[in-house]
C-alpha cells in the first residue's frame, strides 16, 4: 500500500478528509446565502429567479455544484466511519489538541451531522430537483425598461416541454423569461411543518459549525496563538450564528407573509 493510501486511510487522514470537505462546504454556505438573501428584495422574485437560473446554467458553476455534491457524500461518508472508529476504540486526537473541554456539540457531531444531512435531501429534493426535473414548474416573464428600469411581470406559457429560459431585447427593454423558483420557494415556506423543520436543521448547522470549523484547522494542524482567536471568533460569530439566523429568516419571513395574506 502506497504511502498516501496509508495516510488517508488512517484515523488521522480521515479527519483530514473531513476538514478540507468541510472548508469546502463552509465557503459554499457563504455563497449560498448570499444568494439566498434575493428572497428579501421586493421585485416578485426577479433576483432570486435570475440567481436560480444562473447557478443552473453558467457551466463552471455546475462544475462546482458537482463537487459540492461529491464533498457532501464524501464528508457524511468518512464522518460515519470516524463517528464509527471513535465508539470502537479511544479517538484519535487532533494534530493540535484543544485546551478547552469537550463541547456538547462534538459529543454529539454524528447526530448533528444526520439531522442536516436529512434536510439536505429533503431541501434539495424540493428545490434543486424540481427546478432541474419538474417541467411543471412554472414560469415567468420580467420586462425591465433599462433606460427607466421600469419592471413589468406576467406568467408565461413556455412554446414547449423543452423550453428553459430566454433573454432577448425588445428595443430598450430587456426580456427575461425564467422558471418561478421563487413561487415554489414562497409556497413550500408557506407550510408550519417546513419552516419548524428547516428551523431545527439551522439550530443543528449552528452547533454543527461552532465546533467543525474550529476542528477543521486543528486537524490540519494550523494552529497559532495569534491566529487561532481569529478563527475562533469567524467560526463561532460568523458561521455559527450569523449564518444559520439568516437562513433560518427566510423561511419564517416567508411564513409570517403567507399567513397575512390568509387573514
Amino acid at each position: 500500500m502506497s504511502e498516501f493510501k496509508q495516510t488517508f486511510n488512517s484515523s488521522l487522514g480521515k479527519k483530514l478528509i473531513m476538514a478540507l470537505t468541510g472548508l469546502f462546504l463552509c465557503t459554499f454556505l457563504i455563497v449560498h446565502v448570499a444568494g439566498n438573501l434575493q428572497l428579501f428584495k421586493n421585485d416578485n422574485g426577479y433576483g432570486f429567479n435570475v440567481y436560480a437560473n444562473f447557478l443552473a446554467h453558467f457551466p463552471p458553476i455546475e462544475v462546482v455544484a458537482y463537487i459540492l455534491y461529491i464533498c457532501i457524500i464524501v464528508h457524511t461518508i468518512y464522518a460515519i466511519i470516524v463517528t464509527t472508529n471513535n465508539r470502537k476504540a479511544r479517538p484519535i486526537g487532533y494534530a493540535v489538541s484543544p485546551k478547552s473541554p469537550t463541547s456538547w456539540s462534538s459529543q454529539n457531531m454524528g447526530l448533528l451531522g444526520s439531522i442536516l444531512f436529512l434536510f439536505i435531501v429533503i431541501h434539495m429534493g424540493d428545490f434543486w430537483f424540481t427546478y432541474k426535473f419538474n417541467h411543471a414548474l412554472a414560469f415567468k416573464e420580467y420586462r425591465t425598461n433599462l433606460l427607466t428600469g421600469e419592471q413589468t411581470v406576467s406568467a408565461f406559457t413556455p412554446p414547449n416541454a423543452d423550453f428553459d429560459r430566454s433573454l432577448s431585447y425588445d428595443g430598450n427593454t430587456e426580456v427575461m423569461r425564467v422558471k418561478d423558483l421563487h413561487a415554489r420557494v414562497a409556497e413550500s415556506f408557506s407550510h408550519l411543518w417546513y419552516v419548524v423543520l428547516y428551523v431545527i436543521a439551522m439550530v443543528a448547522l449552528a452547533y454543527h459549525l461552532v465546533h467543525g470549523f474550529q476542528s477543521a484547522f486543528r486537524s490540519l494542524g494550523w494552529v497559532h496563538r495569534k491566529w487561532t482567536p481569529i478563527v475562533e471568533f469567524i467560526g463561532t460569530w460568523f458561521f455559527a450564528v450569523i449564518i444559520p439566523l439568516l437562513f433560518a429568516a427566510m423561511p419564517i419571513a416567508y411564513y409570517i407573509m403567507s399567513s397575512n395574506k390568509q387573514l
